[in-house]
């Protein structure tokens, strides 16, 4: 809790399990509320997230959206004030995690994600730098979005994160979230936090092929429905 604000924190995960530990021993205690969903694991994900005092909640419908949308769902039982987001796989230090929230506890910001400096040239693959750049410039063009980076690692008001009506099951829900808090007229910021190389296994997405290039698609669809929904005057004017 930080201000009288309580935090929940959500971390999908899918076979984490070398992961975790290493995530999860960075819990901050501002944190009130530590949520890992197991979206479909086979390893041991499930045990060691509650063996770290985490909730768990099962969805088995794979995709990183489908998974957020469960944890939402057990969230909206019991509200919190502020919600944070983070990956599992080791790449988003969670000591990063009271600077992201901060701005949204001190009423400052609606929306805060991470800009990922990458710690090692492996961090971020040339194919998630294009990506990022290519997906910030056209909400840039299209929305005047201040965005430099699509960062997993995110907090956001629960009432806004309500309103934002999420629903992407896989690839597109981070782009979905950042495009809808403009829609929105959140106040948003972006901190820069250093990001890691993941600890164990291979990404589902920036390590095969098939997987950047599906999540490239989405997303560039993701960008162009959200045009198309949205009217022209929701959409953010250059002052």
């Amino acid at each position: 809790m930080i201000n009288c604000q309580r935090i929940a924190l959500l971390i999908p995960a899918c076979n984490e399990a070398e992961s975790l530990p290493k995530v999860l021993s960075a819990w901050p205690h501002s944190v009130d509320r530590l949520i890992v969903i197991d979206n479909g694991s086979t390893d041991g994900t499930a045990r060691i997230a509650r063996d770290f005092g985490a909730e768990v909640v099962h969805e088995p419908r794979h995709g990183y959206g489908s998974a957020c949308l469960r944890g939402l769902a057990r969230l909206a039982l019991d509200p919190p004030d502020i919600v944070a987001f983070a990956d599992a796989d080791g790449s988003d230090d969670l000591a990063c995690l009271e600077p992201i929230i901060d701005p949204i506890a001190e009423n400052r910001a609606d929306f805060v994600l991470s800009r990922r400096v990458p710690t090692t040239p492996r961090a971020l693959t040339p194919q998630q730098r294009f990506g990022n750049w290519l997906a910030t410039r056209l909400i840039r063009v299209i929305w005047d979005g201040p965005y430099r980076d699509l960062g997993p690692m995110r907090a956001v008001r629960w009432r806004h994160l309500v309103d934002f009506k999420m629903r992407d099951p896989d690839y597109g829900w981070t782009v979905e979230m950042q495009i809808r808090a403009l829609h929105r007229k959140c106040r948003i910021q972006e901190v820069a936090v250093p990001y890691r190389p993941r600890v164990a296994g291979r990404s589902q997405v920036s390590g095969t092929l098939a997987g950047v290039f599906g999540a490239g698609v989405k997303i560039l669809w993701i960008i162009g429905r959200e045009a198309l929904e949205q009217p022209r005057r929701h959409r953010r004017r250059k002052n």
